[in-house]
This record gives C-alpha cells, structure tokens and sequence, in this order.
C-alpha cells in the first residue's frame, strides 16, 4: 500500500512538471488516502497486538 501511495505521489509529481494539473492533483489525493489508510490500519493492528498480548512470529 505504502509502495502504491510513493508511485502516486512520483506521478502526482511527474503530472504537476509537463503541465497536467488535473490529473498532478488527483494522484497527490489517492497518494494521501492511500498513506492515511495505512496508518489508521498500522495504529489498529499496533493497539490490537497490545490488548491480545498475541504477537505474531514468523
């Protein structure tokens, strides 16, 4: 997910230097949703693995 957000963000970049302030614009919002979903997830699983004491080994 992180890895999709940096792509967006390169492109969001890539639009805003030939000139596409559209689509430069769009592409930074998905890139932004993207990073905030992750982190919500990454601070959910964070706080459930302390609550359950479980934490998972590989």
């Amino acid at each position: 997910m992180v890895r999709a957000a940096i792509g967006f963000f390169v492109l969001a970049i890539l639009a805003y230097i030939f000139g596409a302030n559209g689509i430069a614009g769009v592409s930074m919002e998905i890139g932004r949703t993207l990073i905030a979903i992750f982190v919500i997830l990454a601070v959910l699983t964070f706080v459930m693995s302390l609550i359950t004491g479980r934490s998972k080994r590989l």
